[in-house]
């Protein structure tokens, strides 16, 4: 019998409910320590159906993690857009951008920044997929500006340094928030202070990239494939 425009909707609604409690509870929690009771109880769903709309527990991770991915990819989708024309600092600034808003606006899942943290200290098999399937075209596509912008001749492991450093800058003001709110209460999250951050962000990384590029012992270091000595 076909299903009926009402039961799907809602049957999505019941998988949606899911994933936002499974979310909140996994953060709390952890993957091992969450219980598909407790989740059911919050999603006020009955136990079979995580079994129904997921398959088991480790599915149910997975999905929430793509679920909450999407879900920041989808409102900042970290300019995926024709890009070949527009200059690397251009791109630089709207990866930062869309980047660093998908890390601190409020609008994306409370829990997804704990749950990340906790994949990153603890991780699990959910993981491989996460970074294989959505965070590694990310690092790609960085990579790729900060090689344009280091210029011709700069190894593979000094673009993912530089990637990194970049990377590393966004994701302290997340990780480190409630340490960096203790230290300087001034520093706010509303969407005029992420701005500001993304300006400071590129500029620096920007200052930082054009050094290296025209640091002698750095491009030497580059075409020795030696790393650079302090």
């Amino acid at each position: 019998m076909t299903n009926t425009v009402a039961e799907i909707s809602a049957s999505n609604e019941t998988r949606r409910r899911l994933l936002e409690a499974a979310g909140a509870v996994f953060a709390k929690k952890g993957f091992r320590n969450a219980t598909i009771r407790e989740i059911c109880r919050r999603a006020r769903a009955n136990l079979a159906a995580v079994n129904y709309h997921f398959g088991d527990k480790e599915r149910l991770y997975l999905a929430v993690l793509v679920y909450a991915h999407t879900r920041a990819r989808g409102k900042y989708p970290l300019f995926s857009g024709d890009s070949e024309d527009i200059p690397p600092a251009l791109r630089l600034r709207a990866f930062i951008h869309d980047f660093m808003f998908s890390l601190l606006d409020e609008g994306i899942p409370a829990w997804y920044s704990k749950l990340m943290a906790r994949e990153m200290i603890d991780p699990t098999t959910a993981l491989d997929t996460v970074v294989g399937n959505m965070m590694r075209p990310m690092a790609e596509k960085l990579g790729a500006i900060v090689r344009e912008l280091l210029g011709a001749g700069v190894t593979d492991d000094q673009v993912r340094y530089c990637q990194l450093s970049i990377v590393s800058q966004c994701v302290h003001y997340r990780h480190a928030r409630p340490v960096i709110e203790r230290l300087f209460p001034q520093q706010k999250y509303g969407p005029a202070d992420i701005q500001a951050l993304v300006d400071h962000i590129t500029r620096f990384s920007l200052i930082a990239l054009k050094g290296l590029a025209q640091d002698e012992a750095y491009r030497l270091a580059a075409a020795s494939d030696e790393r650079p000595q302090p």
